[in-house]
């Protein structure tokens, strides 16, 4: 069995605190145990600032933990963060839907657990740099890696009105995308975008005075489809939990916690569907490779409790869920 230590915090550590962090550790807990007479192995997906992944090298001493993040900044802090847990930490450079590629890199089979803590990260927030934070003006970034790719500025600058219009609807779910969009492209012909400042003071010129005051700040949802259309982030998530699903041997667990409908419907379809029976209903004797490969955890999305919510404000709009591999199903997933 696993020993049940409380994680304690270096002084030195950042001040952050992860969300629902005891219970991702509890979860992933089993596919520890299920690692008989070998090491266990978990991938931190979204490694950030390394918070989960401190709680679970601490609760599990034989554990190894692979943290992946696209952001370089996350991952020097968090190196020397979890330099103390010595050959069991390594992280690497990479985005989340790369599992395949960094555990081919590291001679690694399968997997007992994967966790995911989707969205920007708080470090990413608290940087005025990086552009991800509507209440401070700042240079029009948002890309998780600001080594490479477009920024939000050039997706204002040089996208149509149609373009950044669909963005807005499908990835912000923004009920004045065409009005905005039409501004953008009017505002842009004078002076090209380069600061958050100048488009929240569009957002609030064109969204109607009545639909500013519901539903949280008016730049909320142009944002989130920025950061979104700049990452690639609903596409990388896409290919990652199959991934993820695919990494993990029996007993193993994903965990992924989302913070919008977005993600949310991804990872449920996809959990849905590899926890389904395939078979036909009067089939007397199911054939292995149509049983279900894993089971859900927990029917439905956990939420966050309200006093963690008091405590940690970032969790009010948390969406956990989690699977269990019970099987090996087909031997190749990607027809299914």
């Amino acid at each position: 069995m696993s020993t049940q230590r409380q994680p304690t915090r270096p002084a030195s550590a950042p001040l952050h605190v992860p969300v629902l962090l005891g219970r991702c550790v509890d979860l992933l807990g089993p596919g520890v145990d299920a690692a008989v007479g070998e090491t266990p192995i978990i991938i931190d997906a979204t490694l950030g600032l390394g918070g989960h992944s401190e709680a679970l090298l601490e609760r599990f001493p034989t554990l190894r933990v692979i943290g992946i993040d696209r952001d370089p900044h996350a991952l020097a802090l968090t190196r020397a963060r979890l330099e103390r847990f010595g050959e069991r930490f390594v992280a690497h450079h990479a985005v989340y839907d790369e599992i395949p590629e960094v555990l081919a890199g590291a001679g690694v089979d399968q997997i007992n657990g994967v966790l995911f803590d989707l969205g920007v990260s708080s470090m990413q927030l608290d940087r005025r740099d990086r552009g991800f934070a509507y209440a401070e003006d700042a240079p029009l970034d948002m890309r998780m890696n600001d080594e490479e790719g477009l920024t939000a500025a050039d997706v204002l600058n040089t996208y149509t009105a149609a373009d950044i219009a669909r963005i807005l609807r499908e990835y912000g779910e923004e009920r004045f995308a065409k009005q905005i969009a039409r501004a953008v492209v009017q505002a842009r012909a004078d002076e090209p975008f380069t600061r958050s400042g100048r488009l929240v003071e569009l957002l609030y010129a064109t969204i109607p005075a009545p639909a500013r005051r519901t539903g949280g700040h008016p730049a909320k949802r142009t944002f989130q489809a920025l950061r979104i259309e700049v990452n690639d982030e609903l596409g990388v998530l896409r290919r990652a939990i199959p991934a993820a699903l695919d990494a993990v041997g029996v007993g193993g667990r994903v965990v992924v916690m989302s913070y919008q409908s977005l993600e949310d419907r991804i990872v449920k379809h996809e959990f849905v569907r590899r926890s389904a029976d395939r078979a036909p209903v009067d089939l007397p004797l199911v054939p292995v490779d149509l049983r279900p490969e894993f089971r859900l955890i927990k029917r439905g999305a956990e939420k966050a409790s309200p006093q963690e919510i008091e405590e940690n404000p970032r969790a009010a709009s948390v969406r956990l869920r989690a699977v269990e591999r019970i099987g090996q199903g087909a031997t190749k997933r990607g027809a299914a």
